[in-house]
C-alpha cells in the first residue's frame, strides 16, 4: 500500500535546498562540467524546482483523493473504465524517466467516484520514485481500499528512459503490468472483456 510521506521514517530530515542545489552542482561536476559556467549557473535551482514536481506524490495520499463519492448512480453495476491516462513516474533503480498510460477498471457498489480522481490517484502514485510493478499495485489498492468495489483491474504500458537511453538502448520497448481485484480476478470472461478492450 502506498504511504504518505509522513508515514516514513523521519529520523533523517529533508535536506535543504541550498542541500539539494549543491548535490547537483556536485553532479555536474561528476559529469564533467563546469557549475560555475553560464549556462549551468541556474541548474542547481531548476532541477530542484522540477524535484518538487516530479516527486509531489510523497505529499498526497491517494486515497484521500477518492473520498468524495457520489451514490445517485441509478442502480448502475456495469464496470466503470478510464483507458489511457497519460503517466510519468521515475525508475527507483535509475532515476531516468517512465512514460506510458494506464488503464483503470472497476465495479462500483452503490457509488462512484469523479473520474478526474482516478487519474489524479495515478499522479499521486506515479510522482515517487517507483517500479511499474509496485505502480501498479498501488493504483488498484488505493481504489480497492477507498472505493471497496466488487473488483479493480489496473493495466500499466510503459516505456522506461533506463531500458531505452543506457544499456541495451531497447527503443520502441514496453512494459506491460496488470493488477486484477476482486471480480476482475475471479470471473474469467469480466477479466477477458476488459483486457480485450485494451487491445494489448
Amino acid at each position: 500500500m502506498v504511504k504518505p510521506l509522513e508515514d516514513f521514517d523521519e529520523a533523517e530530515p529533508r535536506p535543504s535546498v541550498a542541500e539539494a542545489e549543491a548535490a547537483v552542482r556536485t553532479l555536474i561536476r561528476f559529469a564533467g562540467d563546469d557549475p560555475s559556467r553560464e549556462g549551468l549557473l541556474d541548474t542547481p535551482a531548476r532541477v530542484v524546482r522540477a524535484y518538487r514536481e516530479w516527486f509531489r506524490g510523497y505529499d498526497e495520499d491517494p486515497i484521500a483523493l477518492l473520498q468524495r463519492t457520489f451514490e445517485e448512480i441509478g442502480g448502475y453495476r456495469e464496470p466503470v473504465e478510464l483507458r489511457n491516462i497519460p503517466l510519468h513516474s521515475i525508475c527507483e533503480h535509475h532515476m531516468a524517466p517512465i512514460r506510458g498510460k494506464a488503464h483503470i477498471a472497476y465495479l462500483p457498489v452503490d457509488r462512484v467516484v469523479g473520474i478526474s480522481k482516478l487519474a489524479r490517484v495515478v499522479e499521486a502514485c506515479a510522482r515517487r520514485l517507483q517500479i511499474q510493478e509496485r505502480l501498479t499495485d498501488e493504483i488498484a489498492n488505493a481504489i480497492d481500499v477507498a472505493l471497496q468495489p466488487r473488483g479493480v483491474a489496473v493495466v500499466i504500458e510503459a516505456d522506461h528512459g533506463c531500458m531505452t537511453s543506457r544499456g541495451v538502448c531497447a527503443a520502441g520497448a514496453r512494459m506491460v503490468t496488470k493488477c486484477l481485484l476482486g471480480s476482475f480476478r475471479e470471473d474469467a470472461d469480466l477479466r477477458r472483456e476488459f483486457l480485450s478492450s485494451l487491445a494489448l
